[in-house]
């Protein structure tokens, strides 16, 4: 018996004793051989790792204007299982399919969607009507899960996810120039395109420990990594300018009714972009709505075509360049043969006119005389070369085009090329960068559209600065070819580009007109007609390049068309820069006595900035906004106060008198003391006049600005104004201002001329075009803007 229970005791011991061998080696294994991979499944139920998105960078203009920048958005989900659960499935796909403009079979198949095994999905996205939703919208959804709550208890049958989308809140305007985000987050054309790595950031992560519920345990071992948000880009563009020329390009689109047409703005001092449009146009908000591909090419740095007679500002600056032109000199106007190949100014003979007269004429004659005949096509390639033609000028525009200008060969390709016809190919940033190298004195620059990239994560700033890429002519030619460019303009009576002349502004330019290649011959209907110019002439604070292809209408050359355009937009930004007018008369055109209306300053106080905003731009008023506040709460000038043309409305959106004080450069005293004061800020003055610099200084908590002044005239032609003779030396032109004083007003006596002569140009370069096709030596033919 005894016997018995010792084996039994030693049969249990044995087996627990084997037991407790088997568990040690399994928690052996278990902890040290295994340990790390059980480690792994364990952080894996009690650590959650949240992504934290990086904001794409912010796009604004020169003055802080938003083009670009993210915006909350929401992605629709259903719920098919507890929709089928709740038997609410027509309820469901009728209103959320009216709510989102979604198809209704369609609908129906996502609440009743099913996975392979027969069960209910428990979320299905509403693709691509739901997705990315604007907060406007999903405020509508979310009424609708509000009345599935109050009737079926089924506010999650339909789920909405927070997101962020790109948003546009100009829409059309510059939308060439941004491109746009796809809802998948790729960037499209444009600037997101360029600078689509610095616009883009790194998504940072939040690694934390949670309890079965998914909530954060209160002694979580966090692991933290912020994101890096993209960096923001100020651009060079203004947006009042912006507009000033897409507003003019409507009213041309209505009248012309064109293929295309594109308006290109400069500084020609920095080659920095004040403003470049095409039409037709698109909105980057509703990019998919667009009717038709072409409406997303930029015609200004991807369209090739001949330019006409815009291209003989490089005949014309090659030929002074060289000393071999001289106004003076005469030769006749007549039907010449070259290689062949018949050119005559359209079709008449103007007889022995001077070299100047034909300039202002656009004479074909004229310029195959100084291109041909005294140039030689290697100096005339050379000036077209270091023009830059025929190669992209490195605009940080996406897809720029460039067509590599063939070897002037034949005579009749180097008579015609200094015309702007036959091998001559050139895109419409390319005049711009020309024509501001002629303004600039003889530089020829980089054109950019990035002013400062700034770093928002560390504070850093990158100022883009101007790019030389070569001297092409003396500044002394540049100077003389603006003159001769001037007389363009300025001569009412034989001037091509008179429609161009803007009263009180000195103005330079170049029409334009260009038969279309059409299936390998020049059309006889189809014209791109343009007009190239700056203005001031002493002092060029703007280039300009308008290109409208195939206008309607019969006899429509650059003159007539182009040059309005121009005028108009030159006019509004000049006076919104605050460029002062010469009031000097004008030789070449009759004094008249022009009553000038004064506008009144609408009320703007109580609006949002961006209503007053837009009210403003409507009205063609520039203004400038003092603070970072939403709505207006002070005007200068105030309502209903009559303001001179040119005259700048300054909004006040906050109380703080720590406010970035704006560039008042242009402004009269009196308004330049009315801004001032506003803000609390001291003034003191030197000079008198209008503003040409401004000192900021600062005191303990008080700020004063000194200001710079310059009379109009001097302003204008650039020449200092003589010292006032004094018999008190110690009288000096500087006072401390306390109240605002008198200032001085500004006149806009624009005085038209009846277009009487503006078939010349045209007919002399459809003449030439039309007789091409007789000639025994081959010129290539160039092609048309698409």
């Amino acid at each position: 018996m005894i016997k018995r229970i010792k084996m039994r005791t030693l049969l249990i011991g044995g087996c627990i004793t084997l037991f407790f061998l088997v568990l040690v080696t399994r928690i052996f294994f278990i902890q040290v051989v295994n340990g790390g991979v059980w480690q792994e499944r364990a952080a894996g139920l009690v650590e959650r790792e949240q992504t934290i998105k990086a904001a794409r960078g912010t796009i604004t203009d020169r003055n802080g204007n938003i083009l670009a920048t993210d915006s909350p958005a929401y992605t629709v989900s259903v719920n098919p299982l507890l929709i089928n659960e709740l038997g609410i499935q027509d309820v469901v796909t009728e209103k959320l399919s009216s709510l989102l403009g979604k198809n209704e079979s369609e609908m129906r198949a996502l609440v009743t969607a099913k996975k392979e095994d027969g069960k209910f999905y428990q979320q299905r996205e509403v693709r691509s009507e739901g997705y990315k939703i604007s907060p406007e919208l999903a405020e509508k959804v979310n009424e609708l899960r509000e009345e599935l709550q109050e009737e079926y208890k089924a506010r999650n049958a339909i789920v909405m996810a927070q997101e962020s989308k790109r948003f546009y809140p100009e829409e059309t305007l510059a939308s060439h120039l941004l491109g746009y985000m796809s809802r998948d987050g790729k960037a499209v054309n444009g600037l997101e395109v360029s600078y689509d790595e610095a616009l883009t950031g790194t998504d940072g992560y939040l690694n934390y420990q949670k309890d079965a519920k998914g909530i954060k345990l209160p002694d979580s071992q966090d692991n933290y990594l912020p994101p890096q948000n993209g960096k923001n880009l100020t651009l060079t563009i203004d947006d009042t300018i912006q507009f000033y020329i897409e507003d003019a390009m409507k009213e041309a689109v209505a009248k012309y009714n064109p293929l295309s047409m594109t308006v290109i703005a400069a500084d020609p001092n920095t080659m920095e972009i004040l403003g470049m449009a095409n039409w037709p146009t698109f909105n980057p908000n509703t990019y998919g709505s667009t009717p038709d591909q072409k409406n997303f090419i930029n015609h200004a740095t991807q369209s090739i075509y001949e330019p006409g007679s815009t291209f003989k500002i490089v005949t014309l600056a090659g030929a002074v360049e060289e000393k071999l032109f001289d106004p003076n000199a005469s030769f006749e106007s007549k039907r010449m043969y070259i290689g062949g190949f018949p050119i005559s100014d359209n079709g008449h003979a103007y007889g022995w006119i001077s070299y100047l007269e034909g300039v202002k004429r656009s004479s074909n004659i004229a310029f195959v005389n100084l291109g041909y005949n005294m140039l030689g096509g290697e100096r005339l390639r050379h000036y077209i070369d270091e023009f830059g033609f025929g190669k992209k000028t490195g605009i940080d525009l996406p897809n720029e085009a460039a067509s590599p200008i063939k070897p002037l060969v034949y005579k009749s390709e180097i008579a015609t090329a200094a015309y702007g016809h036959g091998l001559v190919q050139v895109t419409p940033i390319q005049q711009v960068a020309a024509i501001s190298a002629i303004a600039n004195g003889g530089k020829l620059l980089e054109p950019h559209l990035v002013k400062e990239i700034k770093n928002p994560n560390d504070g850093t700033t990158e100022v883009i600065k101007p790019k030389v890429v070569r001297q092409v002519i003396s500044k002394e030619s540049s100077k003389l070819v603006s003159g001769y460019l001037e007389q363009v303009v300025a001569d009412q009576t034989i001037g091509t580009g008179r429609n161009a002349y803007i009263e009180g502004y000195r103005v330079a330019g170049k029409t334009g007109t260009a038969r279309k290649v059409v299936n390998g011959a020049y059309s006889k209907s189809k014209d791109v007609v343009s007009f190239i110019g700056f203005a001031p002439v002493n002092n060029p604070k703007i280039a300009i390049l308008v290109v409208i292809d195939q206008p309607d209408g019969t006899n429509i050359g650059g003159g007539t068309a182009a040059a309005p355009v121009f005028k108009k937009i030159v006019s509004q930004t000049l006076q919104y820069m605050g460029i002062p007018k010469d009031t000097a008369k004008t030789p070449d055109k009759k004094s008249k006595e022009v009553s000038v209306v004064q506008a009144k300053a609408p009320d703007l106080s109580g609006k949002t900035a961006k209503q007053a905003r837009s009210q403003l731009l409507s009205a063609g008023i520039a203004y400038v906004t003092l603070g970072q506040g939403d709505n207006v709460i002070r005007q200068y000038p105030v309502a209903g106060a009559s303001m001179n043309p040119g005259q700048r409305i300054y909004l006040l959106t906050e109380e703080s008198s720590k406010m970035k004080i704006p560039d008042l450069t242009g402004e009269s005293l009196r308004d330049a003391l009315e801004v001032l004061s506003l803000m609390k800020v001291g003034v003191t003055v030197k000079g008198e006049g209008y503003v040409v610099k401004q000192t900021e200084q600062v005191a303990g908590e008080q700020r004063t600005v000194q200001l710079n002044l310059q009379t109009a005239k001097a302003a204008v032609t650039g020449i200092a104004d003589e010292a006032p003779i004094s018999s008190d030396p110690s009288s000096e032109a500087e006072v401390k201002e306390q109240e605002p004083s008198g200032g001085e007003g500004k006149t806009d006596g624009t005085d038209e001329t009846d277009e009487t002569d503006e078939t010349d140009e045209t007919d002399n370069n459809k003449a030439s075009a039309n007789e091409s096709e007789s000639s025994d030596d081959p010129a290539t033919n160039g092609a048309s803007l698409p």
